[in-house]
């Protein structure tokens, strides 16, 4: 299978309606672990179903969610099982899911540092994704990928990628693969090319009537937007352009004036960081005028904790008095744990637009 031509892909683009949701986990979730795993399974699936509930209240269509390898390889049948529930779950409310298959965002080695395991998830309360020592503390140097950098578990992954898509090829309920998040974060530019090139070999070989997408995440907003070797591989063999955004408000603006440039829909899959200036009310109606699917961080608040700012943002300040972090806002998110909005303006903003775009789709029919 060849890329996608660019009128294939805006074909696929224009015959549904506006793509918007959520990077998504429960949020009795303490990570991927618990999201997927046997142990508290169907209390979890419980919370999962209200949320989904909510969700759809609110107008989004689609959810985002990242695979965990130990899973799959500790409990193969039964998360098989469990994931066909999880998708079916979704169809069930009218929600769409895009599946990532791989992920670049590693904790540094520390004296802490372990390989996941199933079975009860440790979590850290007051840190962003419930972690002391996570991806989001600064490298100073590549952080160990847990798989991918040991050959013992590399093939092993592959055949989880191959399996997982064959199974779901020819299924409308999956909207796109999503190939790998992120590759080259946690310092690893140089170890990831590999990797990702044979992601695409190896899914590309499965013909998927879904595209495949890989999301751009750095881009030099001083230099014309320069950006990674990774990054530009992503863009340019992608059905779909995709990427990742929690940049302010004009440098975002910029930004989707050169995604444009690749004349492809173009779908953000990672927004929403109030406390560093990307609001929900800036960039929800920016997504809606200009047709680009979007995918905030989270949706409601709970143990994996990312409404509190990266533990880099402690550390700017502390070098830095007068860095522009607001610590009186939550990072992502859009609901508490009871259930009510963060900030009710938001969903009101987001529940407009979204039945704007659904009455402009199903009134054009």
């Amino acid at each position: 299978m060849n890329k996608w031509t660019k009128e294939k892909a805006w074909e696929w683009y224009n015959s549904r309606p506006w793509i918007r949701g959520c990077n998504y986990m429960s949020a009795d979730c303490a990570n991927r672990i618990d999201q997927w795993q046997e142990l508290g399974f169907e209390e979890r699936f419980e919370t999962t179903e209200r949320e989904l509930k909510l969700m759809r209240e609110l107008g989004f269509n689609s959810v985002r969610l990242i695979l965990e390898y130990v899973v799959w390889e500790k409990e193969h049948d039964s998360f098989l099982e469990r994931f066909e529930r999880y998708i079916a779950l979704c169809d069930k409310y009218g929600i769409s899911c895009t599946i990532v298959l791989a992920n670049d965002c590693m904790p540094p080695k520390t004296e802490l540092w372990k390989m996941p395991d199933v079975g009860i998830q440790h979590y850290d309360w007051g840190y962003h994704g419930g972690r002391r020592h996570s991806q989001h503390g600064g490298h100073n140097c590549p952080a160990p990928h847990y798989y991918f950098d040991d050959e013992k578990y590399r093939d092993s992954y592959f055949k989880m990628v191959e399996e997982i898509v064959t199974l779901y090829k020819d299924d409308k309920r999956i909207l796109m693969w999503d190939l790998f998040n992120e590759p080259g974060n946690s310092n690893r530019e140089n170890i990831t090319m590999p990797y990702l090139t044979r992601m695409f070999e190896v899914v590309r070989a499965i013909n998927p009537i879904q595209p495949l997408t890989v999301g751009a995440w750095w881009f030099d907003v001083n230099n014309d937007f320069k950006t990674s070797k990774l990054n530009q591989y992503a863009l340019e063999n992608s059905d779909i352009i995709t990427y990742h955004c929690y940049n302010t408000y004009v440098e975002h603006v910029k930004l989707i004036k050169y995604l444009k440039g690749f004349d492809r829909p173009i779908i953000n899959t990672e927004w929403l960081a109030r406390c560093t200036g990307n609001t929900v009310f800036e960039n929800f109606p920016l997504f809606y005028l200009e047709n680009i699917g979007c995918y905030n961080w989270g949706f409601v608040a709970g143990k994996y904790q990312t409404y509190e700012p990266y533990e880099a943002h402690w550390q700017w300040f502390k070098d830095d008095p007068h860095a522009p972090i607001d610590f009186t806002k939550w990072f992502h998110d859009l609901y508490r744990p009871s259930h009510k909005p963060y900030d009710p303006h938001e969903t009101e903003l987001i529940s407009t637009l979204c039945r704007l775009a659904d009455e402009e789709f199903y009134g054009s029919r």
